[in-house]
């Protein structure tokens, strides 16, 4: 026989609502993306080393610092009166590939990257980047969190 008292359901009701509480913290989009992976200045690239159309890693690539490895992938994008330029698209990268993204934005905004949690902040008119290796295949929005503009789709293979 078994007995229930009022007591009992207490571990259970805590169980669930810790449970919950950290289900509701998953999307991240509150995550200070300071914190993630600071915004690190954009390195001058040759006019056709930045783009978001799937293209070979042959372009010439800026020289890396002595402590930066080299970037696999560059993307540039501009936002100017809510529109982006390049226009929204799919850019591809190679599973494991060194990727920085460089966004300039008219406005103060954040950039997020979905799926691997990162992000910077985008003062008016000044670049923000974020750089991070694609371990993780799929497709992944790059965003920006104030705007809510859809930048492009990242694809990781």
């Amino acid at each position: 026989m078994f007995l229930r008292t009022p007591g009992s359901r207490v571990p259970v009701v805590l169980a669930v609502v810790l449970v919950t509480a950290l289900l509701a913290t998953g999307c991240g989009q509150d995550d200070d993306p300071s914190v993630a992976n600071p915004s690190t200045p954009p390195t001058a690239a040759a006019p056709g080393s930045a783009t978001t159309a799937p293209t070979s890693s042959g372009s010439p690539t800026p020289s890396p610092s002595a402590s930066t490895p080299a970037v696999d992938r560059q993307i540039t994008v501009t936002i100017a009166k809510r529109r982006i330029d390049p226009p929204t698209g799919r850019v591809t990268v190679g599973k494991g590939e060194l990727v920085q993204i460089t966004v300039t934005s008219d406005v103060s905004d954040e950039l997020h990257v979905h799926g691997y949690d990162l992000g910077a902040r985008l003062p008016a008119g000044t670049p923000g980047s974020v750089e991070f290796r694609a371990d993780k295949t799929g497709l992944f929005e790059v965003e920006t969190h104030e705007s809510e503009l859809v930048l492009f789709q990242l694809v990781v293979r």
